[in-house]
């Protein structure tokens, strides 16, 4: 309590002294180190830094594990694996279990969303496509990669965090802004706090994580690839020399799938180690010290079959880690289920 006041102090000595508002001046105070997790910060960053980056992590539902190939005439093959809790929305989860209320707006076109983000009082979440981003190289998912970012000021000019704070022209915001086809001009508007139960938010997140992880998660044909289940295909595909579905006959000697397997479990939509480590601290934040030694030990695992991707194409070695990932992972789970 007392440093989180004496950061206050700190960020209102520089709003004083610059003219910044709360939020973009207390970015400048805290944003001293890299973010393991973008959203995570955004997030911390938005409500005042009250909860650590590894809380805001688990209360979103930690970890997940989702992993599908998807082949397009005309193009290779492109591997994906969502190596953070997904499919439901990260931001949302996260204000829902604080209690703290929003509202999610959509504008048909940019003008009057841009009109609508000119209102808000407090900062907003908006989904842009990332190539769209002057900082960020052009993407195969170019329209369909959302990718939030937090707006803390429009004047002549947006102002918006990604990982580091960046000026862009209204122009250049909207081009961004309408270039993500499925969620065109939508921003969550933060509201109100509420006094948030904090136990009951922490035990529901770990629910949701245990459950996504052991499936269903969707309720369809392609819970297949969600949780463990998608882990397993993950490994028994990587070992495969034989059918086309096989890494060793879709991608070969190619750099398609192993480039996308070390983005994936390091860098894109994730913490490094696959997020796990990250969950780790937030296990051990609210006491379950047992399974965070375990994810632990699979996040170094994942890094460690992300290295591997980077220097070799020796696919049933990378099979090996993943099982050695699903068994770590299945332990701390099931030390999950226990109750405390």
């Amino acid at each position: 309590m007392t440093d989180h006041k004496k950061l206050k102090r700190l960020v209102r000595d520089r709003m004083a002294a610059t003219g910044e508002s709360y939020t973009t001046a207390r970015w400048h105070i805290t944003s001293k180190t890299k973010p393991q997790h973008r959203v995570s910060k955004l997030l911390a960053t938005a409500l005042d830094d009250e909860y650590s980056e590894a809380m805001i992590t688990g209360l979103a539902g930690g970890i997940g594990f989702m992993y599908a190939v998807f082949e397009y005439k005309g193009m290779h093959p492109l591997m994906t694996i969502m190596a953070q809790h997904h499919p439901d929305p990260w931001v949302p989860a996260v204000l829902n279990r604080l209690n703290v209320s929003f509202v999610e707006q959509h504008s048909g076109k940019a003008e009057a969303g841009i009109a609508k983000l000119r209102k808000a009082t407090r900062p907003v979440f908006a989904e842009v496509d990332r190539s769209a981003l002057p900082w960020h190289e052009p993407s195969p998912w170019a329209g369909y990669d959302p990718y939030t970012v937090l707006v803390v000021e429009i004047s002549e000019t947006v102002s918006l965090i990604d990982v580091d704070r960046h000026e862009l022209s209204i122009e250049d915001f909207s081009k961004a802004w309408s270039a993500y086809r499925k969620g065109k001009h939508h921003a969550i508007v933060m509201g109100t706090a509420g006094k948030p139960d904090l136990d009951k938010a922490v035990s529901d997140a770990i629910q949701t994580t245990v459950d996504h992880m052991t499936g269903p998660v969707l309720g369809n044909n392609f819970d297949v690839n969600f949780g463990f289940s998608g882990m397993s295909k993950l490994a028994d595909q990587l070992r495969d020399t034989r059918t086309k579905a096989g890494w060793t006959k879709r991608f070969g000697d190619t750099d398609h799938g192993t480039k996308r397997l070390y983005e994936c479990l390091e860098e894109q939509n994730t913490a490094p180690g696959a997020t796990r480590p990250l969950y780790a601290d937030f296990l051990d934040e609210v006491g379950r010290a047992e399974a965070a030694k375990l994810f632990k030990q699979s996040g170094a695992a994942w890094s460690r079959l992300a290295k591997k991707a980077k220097m070799s194409k020796d696919y049933p070695a990378m099979a090996e880690i993943v099982d050695e990932c699903l068994d770590l992972e299945s332990r701390a789970v099931e030390l999950l289920r226990q109750p405390r």
